[in-house]
């Protein structure tokens, strides 16, 4: 068991001694002169992962799915998503900023978005309305508890963008937990996209770092775009390093996170006060409620606290992430405590 059990989010992972090793070694030049030997290599070996002509790495992302919304939007125009998206709700409203879009979401269930709904919310073409630019899906989900977004769903939406000259956009920050989790290969869950966004620094235990893939025409504009955004970051090499090692060794291992979440889950829903659906559980995340309770949430993070746990809410719910730094004895030991609390 370790010290403390953090639940609070994937992105709280160390790098692994193999990282470490990686970085100390890693060969160095400058990226935003294009010398950067190791942030090449990651981008063109994230790109054939995924089946793309091209990457470029990025240090967030956020900064990923907003150079994709720019270079897909036009300033005025519409971007359609599920209400709860992470680019609609959790990125400081970077669409209007940056890309200086609107966006028109949709309620789905479970982040899955019905394919007649987004073609209903397609503008027709009239002076008075915005264009619509684009369709962008979040695969996994996180504010829906990591669920997964069937692909027969994403080949539906593609033939609604595909219908109406829209471009289609994948916010992957954990597309990793869907491959594993599906059996999927990820150059089919990424086929249909135009763009796609990676996150190195979640579940992959990368220190930082995203990969945007895409056609080498939209990568190359995106190069130009992170270069306004501040996003140029020299000897990255040292971070890219990091990144290779995710891609190739930590990828598999995310069937663990899935299990440890699987006994989480299950633990929390025997406790008679917590609400919890599990059929929303379908990778790495826990959201549960204990209805009537929220006056107590500030005294039950203390004392999850005291017991050296560590989990946040957000609102209403409790949300509780597994990775590569918690095992199953950390998930007993907050089960434990949780009991404590609640039983």
């Amino acid at each position: 068991m370790h010290q403390v059990s953090d639940f609070r989010s994937d992105t709280v992972t160390l790098p692994t001694p193999e990282m470490r090793e990686a970085m100390a070694t890693a060969e160095l030049g400058d990226d935003v002169l294009g010398t950067e030997p190791t942030v090449t290599k990651l981008e063109k070996m994230t790109a054939d992962l995924l089946g793309k002509e091209a990457g470029l790495f990025v240090p967030s992302g956020t900064m990923s799915n907003q150079i994709a919304m720019a270079l897909h939007c036009q300033p005025g125009q519409e971007i359609i998503c599920e209400y709860g998206a992470h680019t609609y709700n959790n990125e400081s409203g970077a669409l209007a900023y940056i890309a200086h879009a609107q966006v028109r979401p949709l309620h789905g269930e479970y982040g899955i978005m019905d394919p007649k709904g987004v073609e209903l919310l397609v503008r027709p073409s009239n002076i008075h309305n915005p264009r619509t630019a684009l369709i962008s899906v979040e695969n996994t989900h996180n504010a829906a508890g990591g669920t997964i977004i069937p692909h027969e769903n994403i080949l539906a939406l593609a033939d609604v963008a595909k219908l109406h000259g829209l471009k289609y956009h994948l916010d992957g920050a954990r597309i990793w937990n869907a491959h594993v989790a599906t059996g999927l290969p990820l150059t089919e869950m990424c086929a249909p996209f135009d763009t796609i966004s990676v996150c190195l620094s979640k579940g992959l235990a990368s220190p930082v770092g995203s990969v945007l893939v895409g056609s080498a025409a939209d990568i190359e504009r995106g190069r130009y775009l992170r270069k306004q955004l501040g996003g140029g970051m020299r000897q990255s090499g040292i971070l890219a390093a990091c990144g290779i090692v995710s891609i190739t060794k930590m990828i598999d291992r995310l069937s663990e996170d899935h299990a440890n979440t699987r006994k989480l889950a299950e633990g929390l829903k025997q406790i008679k006060c917590v609400d919890l659906d599990l059929t929303t559980v379908h990778t790495n995340i826990v959201y549960f409620s204990v209805p009537g309770r929220e006056s107590e949430f500030d005294e039950w993070m203390q004392r999850l606290n005291d017991r050296k746990v560590l989990a946040m809410y957000l609102g209403s719910r409790w949300r509780m992430v597994t990775h590569n730094d918690v095992d199953a004895e950390d998930v007993d030991r907050a089960l434990a405590a949780w009991q404590e609390i609640l039983g």
